[in-house]
């Protein structure tokens, strides 16, 4: 519906309390209403924050270029894999440059592949971040959560978003330090930020790629 120039979808949940707007990141617009609630909250909500979704718009827009760019290639820590369907295949094999892939939609074998190699990748990167600062943690968990890159719990046990396989290199380490540092320090307070500084100097800039680049992290 477009009672403003911006189109959205109205969902209604019972365990909503108040209006809530979210922009998806290739850009559908959805606005949740509290059930009862009456429908003209909707516009009201997107005309008032209307500047906000046009900018997630705009950088929903540039994802979607961004992927249609790739062609028939796929990022693997922000290197680009060219994907080969092969008749009859179906799982997912790394020959160097190129993805071995079944025929037609790939894209739950390929994530399927993505989640292995980021079982491999990220253990490996978050034993070794664990071990620098003389923080344990609990255990590892892959997971594809929608608005989190990552997460530590009060047990210490961390959880990594496999999509961050299609990421560069050194923004994985961003997050795995994110969530190190969250081992000694569980809120974002000034102290927090201090020692995610010391053990990952870029990570502004890399919290500004994810914010830029995030959408994209998709098959």
């Amino acid at each position: 519906m477009a009672a403003t120039a911006i189109d959205y979808t109205v969902l209604r949940s019972r365990r909503a309390r108040r209006v809530r707007v979210t922009v998806e990141p290739l850009g559908d617009v959805r606005v949740v209403l509290p059930e009862g609630a009456p429908e003209r909250l909707a516009a009201d909500a997107v005309q008032e924050l209307a500047p906000w979704i046009t900018r997630r718009l705009a950088r929903a827009a540039n994802a979607r270029q961004a992927l249609a760019a790739r062609g028939a290639t796929v990022p693997y820590l922000g290197e680009p894999l060219r994907l080969e369907p092969q008749a009859g295949r179906s799982v997912v094999h790394r020959h160097g440059a190129t993805l071995l892939v079944p025929p037609g939609d790939a894209r739950p074998a390929l994530e399927r592949f993505f989640r292995r190699a980021a079982r491999r990748e990220f253990a490996a990167r978050l034993d070794r971040a664990s071990a620098a600062s003389g923080d344990r943690h609990a255990g590892l968990s892959i997971r594809a959560q929608r608005t989190r890159w990552g997460s530590c719990s009060s047990s210490g046990r961390i959880s990594l978003n496999w999509r961050l396989m299609l990421a560069p290199s050194r923004v994985v380490d961003y997050v795995v330090w994110h969530e190190v540092c969250h081992l000694r320090i569980a809120d974002h307070s000034p102290g927090f930020w201090r020692l995610l500084g010391e053990r990952q100097p870029t990570w502004r800039e890399d919290r500004a790629w994810l914010a830029e680049h995030g959408a994209t992290l998709t098959l």
